[in-house]
């Protein structure tokens, strides 16, 4: 009888014999752990360049990772009260500097859209324009949710927001293409952000200072030859970010001051719920 199917045995196997030996000996990885180890061996033979590899081993990592993992939880949220004025709006959307923000209505937990920074805009040209008019459905993600499926899902329907929920329903965050992204490429520095190698602060031309908020609060004592302590001796700082923040009582936001020691430190930038950048001038310098 024929075999109905030949070229199951016919297909020409084109390993070499010593190629069929080594595999035999060396079988192919069974596990995350192997196949990142296989791509070290690969850079470490100029097969793939460090870069190529730490893209590789973070679209390997992605892979068993969710949403949940990476999300920025709710109580470092920027939202957008649908009720506030338009003024109100527009300062917080310029204080934040995010181009797109979740908009309540009553409460934080009752999401009702996304609103986009430049469409805010549209109202200063018309503003008979209602607001709800201008909102984009908002996308709602469990905290379950694999990185891998929710990139395919941000590129599919051109979303770049989603709202993280907890198994309760409860908003638990939101994610950014930009996290998901982050996973494979490293962190997408913008205009504030600098190697580490290379300082953390910097002198300006108007004679004032760019300091980072993870700068540790001795390095900025001895730059400036002040003594920072916080009004509660209990607690106890290591990076200035930290410190301001805490004697702000609350997350600083774009814009906002501090007077400390004698030095007035103004926010910068924000990121993640954390001060990126300050800036930072002696009070008796502004008084001049």
């Amino acid at each position: 009888m024929s075999d109905p199917n030949p070229s199951r045995f016919d297909r020409e196997d084109t390993r070499t014999f010593l190629q069929k030996i080594a595999e035999f000996i060396h079988p192919g990885p069974d596990s995350t752990a192997e196949l990142i180890e296989t791509l070290v061996d690969a850079e470490h033979n100029q097969l793939i360049g460090p870069d190529s590899r730490k893209m590789l081993e973070g679209v390997i990592r992605m892979a068993e990772m969710t949403a949940g993992d990476v999300m920025v939880p709710s109580t470092r949220m920027e939202l957008v009260n649908i009720e506030d004025p338009y003024d109100d709006m527009m300062h917080g959307v310029i204080d934040t500097a995010h181009s797109r923000f979740p908009v309540y209505e009553g409460e934080r937990e009752n999401i009702i859209g996304i609103l986009m920074a430049k469409d805010l805009l549209k109202l200063q040209r018309a503003p008979e324009f209602n607001i709800r008019a201008l909102l984009r459905p908002a996308v709602f993600v469990p905290e379950s949710k694999g990185l891998n499926d929710l990139l395919r899902d941000f590129q599919s329907n051109h979303n770049h927001l989603a709202i993280v929920i907890d198994e309760f329903g409860r908003v638990a965050g939101l994610i950014t293409i930009e996290d998901v992204l982050e996973q494979i490429v490293g962190e997408i520095e913008d205009e504030f952000d600098i190697a580490d190698d290379e300082g953390d602060i910097f002198g300006l031309a108007d004679r004032t200072y760019r300091v980072s908020g993870d700068t540790l609060i001795e390095r900025v004592e001895h730059a400036f030859g002040v003594k920072l302590e916080s009004t509660d001796p209990e607690e106890d700082f290591e990076t200035i970010g930290g410190l301001i923040a805490h004697e702000m009582g609350h997350v600083p936001k774009r814009g906002e001051h501090h007077v400390m020691s004698g030095l007035d430190f103004a926010v910068l930038h924000t990121k993640g719920g954390a001060v990126k950048w300050f800036k930072v001038s002696p009070v008796a310098d502004e008084a001049v």
